[in-house]
């Protein structure tokens, strides 16, 4: 059997986002893994560890950690279901399906998708794959700071690192991962859009917060309730977290920039941390002395993201431009 099922992406410097950034910017195409998500890295790990003599797997999922569930799955011969919300676009349904998986619609968010994907692995005797809620997922996403911290050499250290949070299995993975490499005092940058937000909500309120729905468009981001571990470590001081919400219309506008300015088009929860660049955030933070100046590069995981095609990009446009 394949070694890992995730690539090893390229690392390519953004010479536009640099100049914005005031700092070189460093893009880890995560859109490149054969899910089209960062995602592969931790559900193909899971994978290995746990449903190599199962009956099949189950996933609850927005999109990305089905796909990844999906591809892992047919890859090791096994039947896949995911179980998805009705807020899916019928673009990822038709994906999963293109993927060999069955697809069963369940509830109006992430949550209710779950509690079903839940029930599933119980009557069913099938290997659960969370999409964001397990040690060997983080486990797997930290290879992402590995690969980045070959690529960059010896002796380079990032002034920070951008990601999009969701339920925070990335989060938690890329902290993993800085440990590991060293970089254990690196800031993250966690971003999420303003109706998707239950990570900074958790940090403001001081506990954990569910969300009473998911408003946001970006609906990968859409979990209700961030996973307790990320959570944790916001609080326990072993990572540096900046937690900061960004408006549907900069997460749309930062997805229009990239594919003008790199020529890839990602979807809207990848367009979260693609703002904190496009939006002039990184000057703010430095001007607020969350960041310093100067500032070493940045590195930015472009999460990728299969919930978008031009048509859907278009439809978003009409909705959140009109």
């Amino acid at each position: 059997m394949l070694q890992h099922f995730h690539v090893n992406t390229p690392l390519l410097e953004s010479v536009s986002m640099s100049k914005m950034a005031g700092t070189a910017v460093y893009l880890k195409m995560e859109n490149c893994q054969p899910s089209g998500s960062f995602k592969i890295r931790g559900v193909g790990h899971l994978c290995q560890q746990l449903a190599s003599r199962s009956r099949g797997v189950v996933c609850s999922s927005g999109g990305n950690a089905g796909m990844a569930a999906a591809y892992v799955a047919r890859k090791m011969g096994l039947p896949a279901t995911v179980v998805v919300p009705s807020s899916t676009p019928p673009l990822v349904v038709r994906r999963l399906q293109e993927q060999g998986a069955a697809v069963k619609v369940a509830g109006k968010v992430w949550d209710d998708a779950n509690a079903e994907a839940l029930r599933l692995a119980e009557t069913e005797q099938l290997t659960f794959v969370p999409p964001f809620d397990h040690p060997l997922l983080w486990e797997g996403h930290a290879s992402v700071v590995a690969e980045a911290a070959a690529a960059l050499g010896p002796g380079a250290r990032p002034g920070a690192v951008l990601l999009s949070v969701g339920g925070g299995g990335l989060l938690c993975g890329v902290v993993c991962g800085l440990k590991d490499a060293g970089w254990a005092d690196v800031p993250v940058i966690a971003m999420e859009t303003v109706g998707a937000d239950c990570f900074n909500a958790a940090i403001k309120a001081g506990e954990l917060v569910t969300l009473d729905d998911i408003t946001s468009e970006a609906k990968c981001l859409g979990a209700k309730t961030v996973c307790r571990r990320a959570f944790e470590l916001s609080q326990s001081g072993e990572a540096t977290i900046i937690s900061e919400l960004v408006t549907d219309q900069e997460a749309l506008r930062a997805v229009q920039m990239f594919l003008d300015e790199e020529r890839v088009l990602v979807e809207m929860a990848c367009g979260a941390a693609l703002a904190a660049i496009y939006s002039g955030l990184i000057p703010r933070l430095q001007a607020q002395g969350r960041l310093p100046t100067p500032l070493r590069p940045l590195l930015v995981i472009v999460c990728g993201g299969s919930s978008i095609n031009m048509e859907q990009l278009i439809s978003l446009q009409q909705k959140l431009q009109s």
